[in-house]
């Protein structure tokens, strides 16, 4: 495991995971009240409408990536903010620290026992691992294809290195990201094109019926 500025991680595999170690957090969030702050969000960029509901997530398209190929189609870059549920954290954090339980041998500690300075670092792959599986149901929810390999990583911009120190295990966790992947024509909203049809499904006033007529 290599230090980093941001956290790297493939949506298919956890081999890539990586604990940032340079941001510093010092505000609360408000969407969670927790000690950090997410990384700001960049302007431009077109909101993606969900086809699918996934509650405390938002995508936004900020364009073209020719720097990436795929046999699916253009390649786009997103930036995403999402929640990683306190039950899916809880539950990550319960199966690692089972398993590393029964391979525990520190000095000064009787076997099976995970020392406290230990903890957030169990702590932290509760973590990577509930951010992989946020980070497939955004793909799934926002009709979008996943990258293979290393193209298809997502940069996680908050300091999860920091912030696994003082994370209370059954909170959600709150992160922003950014990756490229290719649209499912069949499945993807965009705001503009959801907004087209509301428009379409509003019924005409007296005055635009009667120049209606009038043209014809």
């Amino acid at each position: 495991m290599k230090l980093s500025a941001l956290l790297l991680l493939p949506l298919t595999t956890t081999s890539a995971f990586v604990l940032p170690g340079s941001s510093t957090f010092r505000a609360t969030s408000s969407a969670v009240r927790a000690s950090y702050e997410l990384e700001p969000e960049p302007e431009g960029g077109e909101e993606i409408e969900a086809t699918s509901t996934l509650p405390g997530s938002r995508l936004k398209n900020m364009g073209e990536n020719n720097d990436l190929k795929s046999d699916d189609g253009q390649v786009y870059n997103f930036w995403m903010s999402a929640t990683a549920p306190g039950s899916s954290v809880k539950e990550f954090r319960t199966r690692i620290l089972k398993e590393a339980s029964r391979k525990a041998n520190f000095p000064g500690f009787r076997k099976g026992q995970v020392p406290p300075y230990a903890q957030p670092q169990i702590t932290g792959f509760a973590l990577q691992e509930a951010v992989i599986q946020t980070c497939e149901s955004v793909i799934s929810a926002y009709g979008l294809k996943a990258l293979s390999g290393s193209d298809g990583s997502v940069d996680v911009k908050e300091n999860v290195q920091e912030i696994c120190k003082t994370f209370k295990t059954g909170d959600d966790f709150v992160f922003t990201g950014t990756f490229a992947a290719t649209l499912d024509p069949e499945k993807v909203n965009t705001a503009a094109e959801i907004i087209a049809e509301l428009e379409e499904e509003v019924p005409a006033t007296e005055e635009e019926e009667v120049a209606a007529v009038a043209e014809e």
